[in-house]
């Protein structure tokens, strides 16, 4: 019998009687983090980490009935014993690890190894059974080192004093992951679209170290953003919200500009190839620091994935269709 098994409603543990990240509405929910693909509204009572919960709280309701319970700090639910580990995809994320009967599953949620001053790093959990994300699970997808991102970005920025550099990225996670690589490399005050301005302010109130921010709606129409860093979602590109900029050069920061067709294909001047999501070899090397003698893969280039760990590996791996969507390519 499988601790946990896929139900219309999401992934459902019947010896605790709660799901995990649940796409539905259902009386008892564990969340990952807070994106919109993994948190959804509905559930009667929701469990998540300390600093999951502000996230959680702006995005479904601040009234919304929530348990947080710190990462490794095991709690019993039914006849499971459940815990919440580092999965150091963003601010607050976990991985789920489920004990019954002295038998061990863990559910990663999103996940990254790469270092990150923005969130709690990645921590290994030892299992029987782990359920993977896949969503870069193609030998292409190599990540950089934010930090060396981070560089680039600030040449890239400093390259254009004569207009605005506009960077798109992610409002939760991508956004601040480069806000706390830039402040380490310079003080100067850069500008958020509206979007990513709470997000900000949990993080900051979470205690990371964040490069000054100011809001662009809060600066003056005749304000001359020439020579500034301002960063946005990319729902914002080529949008009327644009228009207050005269000659910006633009970039996206995401993991799919490993690819250059991705870039050009959606308008961007440049790319940055930064994820918030675990490449190719750190999905491998994952799996194998588990010691899991089963597999289950979630959201991705799950077939590539899954037929190199069982035919390289040897190891039972094996398909799990979700509704998690990894690192949309909007």
């Amino acid at each position: 019998m499988n601790l946990v098994e896929l139900t219309n409603e999401g992934l459902y543990c019947s010896a605790g009687d709660f799901y995990i990240d649940p796409w539905r509405p259902v009386e008892r929910a564990l969340i990952t983090h807070g994106h919109a693909d993994h948190a959804r509204m509905g559930a009667d009572q929701y469990f998540c980490t300390p600093t999951c919960e502000p996230i959680l709280r702006h995005r479904l309701g601040q009234d919304i009935r929530l348990t947080a319970k710190r990462y490794g700090e095991k709690f019993q639910l039914g006849n499971a014993y459940v815990s919440f580990h580092p999965a150091g995809h963003v601010l607050g994320s976990a991985q789920v690890r489920i004990e019954v009967g002295g038998e061990v599953w863990v559910i990663s949620g999103d996940y990254k190894r790469s270092p990150d001053p923005s969130c709690e790093p990645f921590e290994v959990v030892p299992c029987d059974v782990f359920i993977s994300e896949a969503t870069f699970a193609l030998p292409v997808y190599s990540w950089p080192t934010s930090a060396s991102l981070a560089r680039e970005i600030l040449e890239w920025w400093n390259s254009y004093p004569e207009g605005p550099s506009l960077l798109f990225g992610y409002a939760f996670g991508k956004t601040q992951r480069i806000l706390a690589e830039l402040v380490k490399l310079t003080d100067r005050t850069i500008y958020l679209h509206g979007a990513c301005h709470e997000l900000t302010k949990i993080y900051r109130a979470s205690g990371v170290e964040l490069s000054p921010t100011e809001l662009v709606s809060e600066q003056t129409k005749d304000f001359d953003f020439s020579g500034q860093l301002i960063l946005a979602p990319p729902s914002a590109h080529r949008s009327a919200w644009m228009k207050r900029f005269k000659a910006p050069q633009t970039a996206f920061a995401s993991g799919w500009m490993q690819i250059r067709g991705n870039r050009r294909r959606r308008g961007y001047e440049r790319g940055f190839v930064m994820s918030d999501h675990a490449d190719w070899q750190d999905l491998i090397s994952t799996i194998q620091d588990t010691g899991a003698r089963r597999i289950f893969l979630t959201h991705g280039s799950t077939e590539v994935l899954q037929r190199y760990l069982n035919e390289e590996l040897r190891l039972d791996a094996r398909p799990l269709l979700t509704q998690f969507e990894g690192e949309a390519e909007a």
